[in-house]
């Protein structure tokens, strides 16, 4: 389980502080895959990575009962001196597991043959994006943060991609981004909306979609 409690992000802003999370306060019951849902700036990518840690909120706390993976496809945890090869033998101390395994699975899965063993700065962002979801995948975390699935590698790669996270979720949680509603139907069994600051839990997927899609024409038409 994923709880927050009063969580709050705000950043320096023109005339005071422009507020992305506003005291949100929900539950993410666990097992359970919910798609992250708000129009483009509504703060989805910066509430992954609160919940990742990332970054600290300005108030409040996100509580687990689990671990969780930093966003999938988010890079930061890299450092671009290290070869790829490098940078999934650090991930891995850090989540402490067997680092030959995760270079292993790495290895193999990202298909990065030469390159894996190259400088991460000189990774195009496909083979960034690769890498990334390659070590997410290969760890076992308990719940899964994943950023537009649909956006790594190639049509073949994201289908293998797509097919692994599967996978993953048969054992554990998602909180999933995606701008995609079939993608969403398929991966997800609850939905979250983000609006002007505040988050709405839905058990219906479907009832969040709508929601979501109201959200957007407001905006549209706004």
């Amino acid at each position: 389980m994923i709880r927050l409690d009063q969580l709050t992000k705000s950043f320096p802003a023109p005339g005071g502080r422009h507020v992305i999370i506003d005291h949100l306060t929900a539950n993410f019951p666990k097992g359970a895959s919910v798609a992250l849902l708000g129009r483009n700036g509504a703060g989805k990518s910066t509430l992954l990575k609160l919940i990742a840690g990332t970054i600290r909120p300005t108030s409040g706390r996100v509580l687990s009962t689990g671990s969780i993976s930093y966003p999938v496809g988010f890079q930061g945890s890299f450092h671009p001196d290290l070869t790829g090869l490098q940078n999934t033998r650090f991930v891995g101390r850090l989540y402490g597991v067997d680092t030959d395994k995760l270079v292993g699975f790495v290895e193999e899965f990202a298909e990065l043959g030469a390159h894996f063993r190259k400088p991460f700065r000189s990774y195009s962002s496909g083979m960034k994006s690769r890498l990334s979801f390659g070590v997410s995948m290969g760890i076992p975390f308990d719940t899964y943060l994943v950023d537009e699935v649909t956006s790594v590698g190639d049509g073949a790669f994201r289908k293998k991609s797509i097919e692994m996270l599967d996978h993953r979720r048969q054992a554990a949680g998602a909180i999933v981004v995606s701008h995609s509603p079939p993608m969403i139907r398929r991966m997800c069994n609850m939905a979250a909306v983000l609006e002007c600051g505040a988050l709405h839990l839905y058990e219906d997927v479907e009832e969040g979609l709508a929601r979501h899609e109201e959200n957007l024409a407001v905006t549209l038409t706004g």
